[in-house]
């Protein structure tokens, strides 16, 4: 006897062939972008990274740029120096002065990251005395 009907089959299928269920939270996340995104669609995400590490947001940015090539749209609201770095994106900034478009190197995410790689030791020591 089959214990899970083939309706669910499908739906696990769809997903990548593991049960939501059965996975982390980035896990199933990204099961999601990789599975049932789909070429010519428009996303909107909410800061994806909230349920990846940074390997795994290198993955999305990879299957981010197979549906970019392949007629996709995103709009994302992020804080990851990672997927912000996608190349010919436009980052949009809201500061004191409103809605601003920046480049890159110049948002608060790459240079608080660029910032605390380049001096984690000094900066850990300072937030921790």
């Amino acid at each position: 006897m089959d214990v899970v009907p083939s309706t669910a089959k499908k739906i696990i299928e769809s997903y990548g062939g593991k049960s939501l269920h059965e996975q982390s939270h980035g896990e199933s996340f990204l099961s999601l972008f990789l599975n049932r995104f789909r070429g010519n669609g428009f996303y909107i995400l909410d800061e994806p990274e909230a349920a990846l590490s940074v390997q795994r947001q290198l993955t999305f940015v990879s299957r981010l740029h197979e549906l970019v090539k392949n007629n996709s749209q995103f709009v994302m609201a992020t804080h990851s120096p990672i997927i912000l770095s996608y190349p010919n994106s436009i980052i949009y900034e809201i500061g004191e002065c409103g809605l601003n478009i920046v480049k890159y190197e110049d948002t608060e995410q790459f240079q608080f990251m660029k910032l605390f790689v380049n001096n984690y030791p000094s900066i850990l020591k300072r937030i921790m005395d």
